[in-house]
Order: C-alpha cells, then sequence, then structure tokens
C-alpha cells in the first residue's frame, strides 16, 4: 500500500524513490510491527483477561507451572495482527510470494484459533479433534505446496497457471526447472532433482511440519518466539539473496524471482516477535497459544519453500526439530516399552523436572538456536 504512494509521489518528489528498495522497507516492517505490537498489546491482553480466556496447566507437569493456571492465552493473535498490517502497509501487494505466505500464515493461524477457542473459551478439553486439526493443517499445506510448485519454478515470462496446464495436459508427467531442485548446503553443485510430486510432497512435510515442531516448543515463556525470531531473520536475508540475480549468481543460489519481497515480511515477523515478547518474557502476561505457534511454524516453512533452503531450516530450527523428536522417542517407547525415556516431553520439561529453572531453559535454547542459526547463515558463502 504504501509502496503504491511512493511510487504515486515519487514522480513529483524523487526523495520517495528510496521506499522502492527492499531493505528499507524491511527495516520499517520490523519497526512498524513492533510499534503495533506495543499499541495494540496492553488492549488485546486486557480484553482476552476480561473474557477470561486464561491457560489451563497439566498437574502432572512441572509444579512451578501451576501458577501460570489463568494467565490470557491466544495472545498469538497479536502476533498476526502486527505481522498482516506491516505487510499490506510495506509489502508489495502485487508480489505472489507475499500472498502465498501472508495466507498460509493467517490460515493455521485460523486453525489454531478455533483449537483454543474451544478449549478455552467452550471449555472442551479436546479443543478442535486431532484428526480435524490434520485434515484443515492438510488442506492448506497441501494447496500451499501445489501453488509453489509451480511458482517457485516459473520463468519471468510464465505463470502458475499456464505451467499448472502444461503439466496436466503432458499426463503429469512434464517436471519442474532446475531452481526446484532441493539444494544441499555446504556444495554448490549438488542439489536433487524432486519432480513435480517431490517437490509437493516436501513442501506438503515442511509447512505442516514446521506449524507442529513451533507449536509442541511453545511451552515456556518466550521460548517458541525468539527462535522464531531468529530464524525468520535469517530466511529474510536468504530471500534477499535469493530475489536478487547478481548475489543469487555470485553465491551460487537459484534465482527466485520474487522471492526478495519476503524479507518485508520476514521483517514484519520479527518485529511482532519481539513485541510479543515484551508481554510474554518470564514471568509471561500473555501466552501465545496454538493461534500463534502453528501461524508462525508455517510461515517459515513457506518462506524456507520458497527460498530453497529446506535443510538449512531444519539446522536452524535444530531446537524445534529436538523437541519434536523428543515427542516422538517418548510415544513411541512408552507405546512399545511401557517405559519413558525423557521425565517428561516435550525436551524443555525434562529439563525442569531434572532442576533447571524455566528461565535458565528458555535462555539456553535461545543461545543454541542463534549458534545454529549462524551456522546455517554460513552456508550463503562455505559452498
Amino acid at each position: 500500500m504504501l509502496l503504491w504512494l511512493s511510487e504515486l509521489l515519487s514522480r513529483d518528489v524523487r526523495i520517495f524513490n528510496v521506499v522502492g528498495y527492499i531493505t528499507l522497507r524491511a527495516v520499517l516492517a520490523t519497526m512498524t510491527a513492533l510499534v503495533i505490537s506495543f499499541v495494540v498489546g496492553p488492549r488485546m491482553i486486557a480484553w482476552l483477561t476480561r473474557m477470561r480466556i486464561g491457560q489451563a496447566v497439566r498437574n502432572d507437569g512441572p509444579q512451578t507451572h501451576l501458577t501460570k493456571a489463568g494467565t490470557p492465552t491466544m495472545g498469538g493473535a497479536l502476533i498476526l495482527v502486527s505481522i498482516a498490517v506491516t505487510t499490506l502497509l510495506w509489502a508489495d501487494l502485487d508480489n505472489r510470494f507475499v500472498w502465498v505466505v501472508l495466507l498460509v500464515t493467517l490460515g493455521f493461524g485460523a486453525v489454531g484459533w478455533v483449537d483454543d477457542w474451544r478449549k478455552v473459551v467452550a471449555r472442551n478439553p479436546k479443543g478442535l479433534s486431532a484428526r480435524a486439526k490434520f485434515f484443515w493443517q492438510s488442506l492448506i499445506g497441501v494447496v500451499a505446496a501445489v501453488y509453489l510448485a509451480f511458482s517457485v519454478s516459473a520463468p519471468n515470462n510464465s505463470t502458475f497457471g499456464q505451467l499448472f496446464l502444461a503439466w496436466v495436459e503432458s499426463g503429469f508427467s512434464a517436471g519442474l526447472s532446475p531452481k526446484a531442485d532441493l539444494i544441499v548446503p555446504f556444495f554448490k553443485t549438488i542439489s536433487y532433482p524432486l519432480g513435480v510430486w517431490g517437490f509437493m510432497a516436501l513442501s506438503y512435510f515442511v509447512i505442516v511440519g514446521t506449524s507442529n515442531a513451533v507449536n509442541l516448543t511453545d511451552g515456556l515463556d518466550g521460548l517458541a518466539i525468539m527462535p522464531t525470531v531468529m530464524i525468520g531473520s535469517a530466511l529474510g536475508i536468504f530471500a534477499y539473496v535469493s530475489g536478487n540475480a547478481v548475489f543469487a549468481r555470485y553465491l551460487g543460489f537459484p534465482h527466485i524471482p520474487g522471492a526478495g519481497e519476503l524479507a518485508v515480511i520476514c521483517g514484519a515477523m520479527g518485529g511482532a516477535g519481539l513485541g510479543f515478547l515484551w508481554f510474554n518474557a518470564y514471568p509471561a502476561d500473555v501466552f501465545m497459544g496454538d493461534v500463534g505457534a502453528l501461524a508462525l511454524g508455517a510461515a517459515l516453512g513457506a518462506i524456507a519453500i520458497i527460498v530453497r533452503q529446506e535443510i538449512v531450516l531444519f539446522i536452524m530450527g535444530g531446537v524445534f526439530v529436538v523437541e519434536t523428536l523428543s515427542v516422538m522417542i517418548q510415544v513411541a517407547s512408552f507405546k512399545t516399552t511401557g517405559r519413558r525415556v525423557f521425565r517428561m516431553a516435550p525436551l524443555h520439561h525434562h529439563y525442569e523436572l531434572k532442576g533447571w529453572k524455566e528461565n535458565q531453559v528458555v535462555v539456553r535454547f535461545w543461545i543454541i538456536t542463534m549458534l545454529l542459526v549462524l551456522f546455517g547463515l554460513s552456508t550463503l558463502k562455505l559452498r
């Protein structure tokens, strides 16, 4: 919106041309989302408190969590409002990738909102059933995967519709351009062609898997949001590189026209996340809930797919990966042997029960994520 306005004003006042730079708009998006969070946050928390939308706490978990009962939840809606408004203000709304990421984020956020609302407001402890939640996540994930399969590999003069129809007319046998190959970090010349079906399957699992991984990690004050901010900021750098023909060629990355604009939405995510952390830092005034965790995870997954950095996302999101694996291992072990590997899953609860204080677990997981993000960023040059 503001980009369009600046282009209009730049005809008479040349200084407005500066708004066209993606880097500037990414910075302004970060600041805008942060300000929106600071302004809207207290009012939203007050509304959630007034509506008695409070968190329920498990009795079998760490006893220190019992004092958190009743703390307002569904605060992830604050993050979504900040991201959505900021993106509409500063991003290029003619960019197809911006809309894909924004709609995927809001779609998964809607699924989380319904789940949270049923649990907290409707007092239904099951919330949205696991089958229904998985169905809606899968539906959004599949639609996004199909669209991205042809949008990412599309040359400048082709559209999604043209490539999709060509694929159908070929009897579903046509392939994708090399830009859609799976990139192996640290190697310039190693990549694996996925084909249409492989790309769709990978995209689906990355979006849905990352969404649920972030949701599982969201169990302590500030634990999930700061890694999300760090990973999202790093993906913004990858997006800018992939969208710039000169940088992409120099660093050996596939050039994805239009991907650079995702740096703006990554900036919005970072600002909104830091603004939410202001209220979510220990001891939290508000919790994220599924509405925020599912949405942010899906956003990270969608961005990683567009910039062709699924493996790097796996590396940078190591904390999310380990948290998810801890749940899978715990469930599998208990069902097969009747014994638990961890004192409690996800993993952050295991360390709490071992004697770590909550803020120790959170900060140490942040440090690990920071190291993993730096390691992931090193793949920009070490190739």
